[in-house]
């Protein structure tokens, strides 16, 4: 398999580069910039022009991108991938200072579902927005990222804890608050200075007269990286789901503009998508119309549109084979995977498997299946949501993977090539 040069490289440093959904989108905003995509304001009347390429952001969190082929999309619809921009994480309380045994603290709230014993014992920092008010009494926001690690959850010693390799219940509340520093007597401490004096560092040019509020996660050092003795794993925080983002926004960025195509890329999948900026907020609905230009051709366009939904797999794991259906159990760097549910969990229809399966062999790809065990209960993606909410024909596919929902997980270093050509196949169709 011919190689895209630098994209494994590339998907390091954007995986490396963006600790938050803020960050992520940053990222994929500026490469859109660069590439020639223009800036698009839901507040401002819009002149959309065939062959145009355009991008639109909500939330600093959310972008949707979309390039308008030379024929109509109304008239031949469009081709449309999506993926989410948030992960499990820990994010830092409203009033998170706390002081326990001469040590500096700050509370935390799990966000999502998060496999919670790998945060323990790791070098760990803290990025995301912070809100402010500026010296002219105007109230502004800006991202922040320490990059140093200045946190850590440190393990109970085990000759403290005797049943812990058998029985290790986790107390959110209890265990897992961030040691910041030791604690002198007397001595204060207050997370929203430790915010304004980041800034000042990162960003000295800005006129802060305080911080108001912040959205700031935790997140792990460690770089991303390629692993194993044939070098057959990525390995990083966050590969669900901004490995999906990655490889959407290269697939867009090599569209031709034959045909008319576009990526959504959304918040809050880990919680629900019930936000502004989240699959099932109004982004997606409100951007298509508009390119539309009235109901009756908005209609007539999402009918002869596809969507992908693209969120990672559980690949089977070689120590857990049971946690399969036998017959669908993905194999890490065995190619994209098609994902079924009987119940709707996954949008997925026989109509739309076989318009990705028809991608993969005309890409000569490698494809695979899942299906959750009939006795264990199955998570779902923004597929079923979009497919609800717009009325598009949706396929839920993702890259298999181990670890999901870790500190950090584990994909195969051949599936990102894999999906890249089936994207890049699909916007061109």
């Amino acid at each position: 398999m011919a190689r895209t040069p630098n994209l494994i490289d590339d998907l390091l440093a954007f995986l490396k580069h963006s600790p938050t959904p803020f960050h992520a989108t940053r990222n994929a905003a500026g490469r859109l910039a660069q590439a020639g995509f223009e800036q698009l304001h839901e507040a401002d009347a819009w002149a959309l022009q065939p062959g145009g390429r355009y991008y639109v952001l909500r939330n600093d969190s959310s972008v949707l991108a979309f390039v308008l082929g030379k024929d109509s999309p109304v008239e031949n619809g469009m081709q449309l991938a999506g993926a989410h921009t948030d992960s499990p994480c820990l994010k830092i309380k409203p009033n998170p200072e706390l002081r326990r045994g001469n040590c500096w603290q700050l509370g935390v709230e799990v966000y999502g579902g998060a496999l919670l014993n790998p945060w323990f014992d790791r070098d760990l920092s803290l990025a995301g927005r912070v809100t402010y008010v500026d010296n002219k009494g105007i109230l502004r926001s800006t991202l922040v990222d320490f990059r140093e690690p200045i946190a850590t959850i440190p393990s109970l010693a085990i000759h403290l804890d005797r049943d812990v390799n058998n029985n290790r219940s986790i107390n959110p509340q209890q265990h897992l608050p961030l040691v910041l520093m030791s604690a002198a007597v007397d001595s204060e401490f207050s997370f929203r200075e430790l915010l304004l004096q980041q800034i000042h560092t990162e960003q000295p040019s800005l006129k802060i007269k305080s911080v108001l509020d912040y959205e700031i996660n935790c997140y792990d050092t460690q770089a991303p990286a390629v692993v194993g003795l044939q070098r057959d794993f990525i390995a990083s925080a966050r590969l669900d789901n901004l490995l999906s983002c990655f490889v959407a926004l290269r697939a867009l960025l090599s569209a031709d503009g034959s045909r008319s195509c576009g990526i959504v890329l959304t918040d809050h999948e880990e919680v629900g998508s019930s936000s502004t900026s989240g699959a099932q907020g109004t982004l997606m609905n409100a951007v298509l119309q508009r390119v539309a230009g009235s109901h009756e051709n908005y209609v007539r366009m999402i009918d002869r549109s596809a969507f992908i939904s693209c969120d990672n797999a559980h690949g089977l794991h070689p120590n857990y084979t049971d946690r399969h259906d036998g017959n669908h159990g993905p194999q890490l760097n065995g190619g994209p995977v098609i994902k079924v549910n009987a119940n709707q969990r996954y949008a997925t229809n026989s109509e739309t498997s076989a318009l990705f399966r028809h991608l993969c062999q005309q890409e000569d790809v490698p494809v695979q299946n899942f299906v959750v065990r009939s006795d264990m209960a199955c998570g779902s993606t923004i597929g079923p949501i979009t497919a609800t909410e717009i009325g598009i024909k949706t396929v839920d596919i993702g890259l298999p993977q181990w670890g999901m929902h870790s500190i950090r997980e584990l994909a195969g270093s051949r599936d990102c090539e894999y999906l890249f050509r089936v994207l890049k196949r699909f916007f061109h169709a």
